[in-house]
């Protein structure tokens, strides 16, 4: 087998943003799409995304949580209703005025000014608005509560600077709107959505995330609590990978979302909302990617074993193939991560090595070559793609198992695979997160002399508001630094606060973002 090294042109220590381009390119994920901000997802990047919405679409129904579908276009009242919602969303969304386009006579098309809406309609950035709309008409009694709803949907937001899959002006989502009795019933309900979240990203992305509360400057607009994932890119920079929030009852009083409590009087429900977006394959390409181009956890892979028989034309060629069919039949068979191992056999005209290396680039957890050598040794050659060098001598670290072991071996390899990619992560961030800097000027320093994989830095702060945060909040941006989160658990405050000289409420996150 070819030991011939087939990288990228770019190395993530060089330049981390263009290796993350060059792999979206490489691995065949998405294109720029001619319209400014927005992406074509191709087969392999949407075939991940189906993956994650598949299992976290079986953890949403888990709860008993239901699926719908909501409109695209909502009505700009609906947003005038919420002032703070309004403002935090005014300079992102894009909005429709007119319904028709004539000829303007010199070959172009102008909106027709007798096609001007009586209403200017927002193309959904998000749907808190419209769901309080129909939960208003849905909810008259404590009967018909807790309502629990998502959707699967597309959202624009006229983003000013796009990278593909992680800030673009449309991308697809899901968004959970959920309705009840009371501040404890709606924030347990945050609180769910929060640990689906961590657990999909840890046990499904194979991604290691920190979960906690958002401060105030950070909040979702309306909210009164967000809560969040985060994760560390290889660059140290955080991605913010999920969000949940609970908005008190600051939308059912915009929407009258009322209902008839069990001693028959009048009350507003608590609200919630929460979603993970198509940002979620950038976190892992970030996460995982190396100088090869994409590693796929096994969970999320469209194809986890890609078998790749090295067919050359010839009358022998029908052979090979009868005995890679037989082996797919026998991987096929099993199972892996609690589901039946998905394979590719990939019979598409090209030589086996260069084949080899476009699914090297894509990622693919296990790559399987046969050849007639192998067909006659009744063995394959076989590729993990997270352990694919071999430390002592540098090449391609092909092992040859005999065929009839590789299926019985398959799963319990892939379940590997899956472990190790998150344990390697989470090592890696564990030892780039600095703890115990009780003074600003070194954390403005760390961040300075760091190079250029600083990681985060975990403070104790006063939690100020008002004004007092926002200089905070200055002081932090003159350095492109952000608060994360307060990390769920983390340990209680015993110093103090590094901004403002007062004894020290809690502990939380600083780091560059996505």
């Amino acid at each position: 087998m070819s030991n011939i090294r087939h990288a990228l042109n770019v190395k993530r220590e060089d330049d981390f943003a263009k290796w993350y381009q060059t792999v979206i390119a490489e691995a065949d994920l998405a294109e720029e799409s001619g319209v400014r901000g927005c992406m074509v997802i191709k087969p392999w990047g949407y075939g991940i995304w189906e993956r994650i919405q598949r299992l976290l679409d079986d953890r949403i129904k888990a709860a008993g949580v239901q699926n719908c579908y909501f409109p695209l276009f909502i009505p700009l009242k609906n947003f005038e209703r919420e002032a703070e919602h309004v403002d935090g969303f005014a300079k992102e969304m894009a909005v429709v005025t007119h319904h028709r386009l004539i000829a303007d006579g010199e070959g172009g098309l102008v909106p027709d000014p007798e096609a001007k809406l009586e209403e200017p309609l927002v193309v959904r950035p998000t749907s808190e608005t419209i769901f309080g709309d129909a939960m208003a008409r849905w909810i008259q009694s404590w009967r018909n509560l807790p309502l629990l709803t998502n959707q699967w949907a597309n959202v624009v937001r006229w983003e000013m600077r796009t990278r593909m899959f992680l800030r673009t002006s449309e991308f697809l989502w899901q968004e959970g709107h959920t309705a009840h009795e009371n501040q404890e019933q709606a924030q347990e309900e945050t609180h769910r959505a929060l640990e689906m979240y961590r657990a999909c990203a840890e046990e499904d992305l194979a991604m290691p995330v920190i979960a906690g509360e958002k401060p105030e400057n950070e909040r979702f607009p309306g909210a009164v609590e967000t809560w969040s994932i985060e994760a560390m890119m290889q660059d140290g920079k955080a991605l913010q990978a999920g969000t949940s929030h609970y908005l008190g009852t600051n939308f059912a009083e915009a929407a009258n979302i009322q209902f008839q409590d069990r001693e028959g009087a009048q009350q507003y429900c608590h609200t919630t909302s929460w979603g993970v977006s198509t940002r979620m394959v950038g976190g892992v390409i970030m996460t995982h990617g190396d100088d090869d181009g994409l590693r796929v956890p096994p969970a999320i892979a469209p194809h986890q074993v890609i078998i790749l028989p090295m067919l050359r034309d010839k009358p022998e060629d029908e052979a090979l193939l009868q005995y890679c069919r037989e082996l797919y039949g026998q991987l096929t068979a099993q199972t892996a991560l609690g589901e039946k191992t998905r394979i590719w056999l990939d019979t598409a005209p090209g030589k086996a090595t260069a084949k080899r290396w476009d699914w090297v680039r894509k990622g693919a957890p296990v790559i399987i070559e046969v050849g007639g050598r192998d067909m006659e040794a009744g063995v394959v050659s076989l590729l993990r793609r997270d352990k694919m060098w071999n430390p002592e001598n540098g090449k391609v670290a092909f092992a040859a198992p005999k065929r009839d072991d590789v299926a019985g071996e398959i799963g319990a390899m892939l379940e590997d695979i899956q472990a190790n990619l998150f344990n390697e992560a989470r090592e890696r961030r564990d030892a780039n997160i600095t703890r115990g800097i009780s003074d600003w000027a070194d954390v403005a320093s760390h961040f300075a002399n760091g190079g250029k994989y600083p990681g985060w830095v975990e403070v104790q702060w006063s939690k100020p508001s008002g004004d007092a945060l926002e200089k905070v909040v200055e002081r932090l941006k003159e350095h492109k630094l952000t608060f994360r989160n307060v990390p769920r658990g983390s340990d209680a405050a015993d110093g103090t606060c590094i901004f403002t000289g007062e004894p020290a409420v809690e502990r939380i996150l600083v780091a560059r973002a996505y």
